[in-house]
């Protein structure tokens, strides 16, 4: 056991939490989380906020946290759940579960300097703690062996994709890289795995652009009408029938852009769970005989603090001769 303290993001270390939340863990990492109450919503209570906001926590679990003084307020003091809801203020919560599924994959440090880290992340494992993964994440795996506790993902990926991700090491450096993304000036190259459609094929390359939105189940995300927020460069790599290696270049960073696209074409990405239909995730029993044939296999950019130009290629492949069961 060992103390280290509470990362709240870029957010500076509140003296009383300081004082009060360094954290005696098991070399696990996990970090304490921070939730802002917005203005335009109205709770009568924060056990009541925090059952809205996050519905797939039992009511009960929250109550044992507020209980044990796991949520706090910013000055580091432990809140009751029947305390007043305060808009537009941040509370502090920890998490715990009492199951969580194993990942059986390992991820691999492909870079690291005195300012970013870049993994090369496997199928299945989640890259920050949500839902029923904490400890087995990219970020708190990453934590436990550097022993950085400043770690922090400048991007994402979906929890179901395997390949690059890349982590700021300093807070005070974070934004600068996050811009980045923000500003379209970082060149992000997929590989997918899919059906090989002749007709699709006579379009490549083709840059495929849609208007996405969330629909009524979070998980999934549909096209709609109206001005195109989403752009996919799509090329053929190789393929074997009935299936095609393709390179996707996203010019655009939507929630599960590429998978849409190639779903919209007739064409779902290989062991797709959600798309087109959305398969109920298996809790703690993962099927991990069948990764999603998606790959974020390099990623470019000009470093803004060293001036370098920078590209990291995945080590993982994915194996067209192997996908045609």
């Amino acid at each position: 056991m060992y103390l280290i303290s509470v990362n709240l993001g870029s957010k500076s270390l509140i003296p009383g939490v300081k004082e009060r939340y360094y954290m005696q863990v098991n070399s696990e990492g996990v970090s304490a989380s921070r939730v802002f109450l917005p203005a335009d919503q109205s709770h009568p209570n924060l056990l009541h906020f925090f059952i809205t906001q996050f519905p797939h926590i039992e009511a009960g679990e929250w109550e044992d946290r507020f209980a044990q003084g796991l949520v706090l307020n910013d000055e580091g003091e432990a809140l009751k759940a029947s305390g007043a809801y305060l808009p537009n203020t941040h509370l502090i919560y920890f998490r715990r579960l009492a199951r969580e599924p194993e990942i059986p994959f390992e991820e691999e440090i492909i870079f690291q300097d005195e300012h970013i880290l870049v993994a090369d992340k496997p199928h299945f494992l989640p890259v920050t703690p949500s839902g029923l993964y904490l400890h087995q994440t990219l970020l708190n795996r990453l934590k436990k062996k550097t022993g950085i506790q400043t770690l922090s993902p400048i991007h994402r990926i979906d929890r179901d994709t395997a390949g690059l991700v890349i982590f700021s090491i300093k807070p005070e450096e974070r934004g600068l890289y996050q811009n980045l993304f923000r500003d379209r000036e970082v060149k992000k190259i997929y590989e997918a795995i899919a059906p090989y459609s002749e007709a699709v094929a006579a379009q490549l390359p083709l840059t495929y652009h849609s208007k996405l939105e969330e629909s009524e189940h979070f998980l999934q995300m549909i096209e709609v009408e109206g001005e195109p927020n989403t752009d996919t460069l799509i090329e053929l790599i190789s393929h074997n029938k009935p299936w095609a290696k393709y390179r996707l270049i996203p010019g655009s960073g939507k929630k599960h852009q590429l998978r849409c696209h190639l779903n919209a074409l007739g064409i779902p990405i290989k062991d797709d769970q959600i798309y087109p239909e959305l398969t109920p995730y298996q809790e703690y029993d993962i099927d991990i005989t069948r990764p999603l044939q998606l790959l974020a296999k390099e990623i470019s950019f000009l470093d803004p603090i060293t001036g370098k130009e920078r590209l990291f290629v995945s080590q993982r492949k994915l194996e067209l001769s192997l996908s045609n069961a």
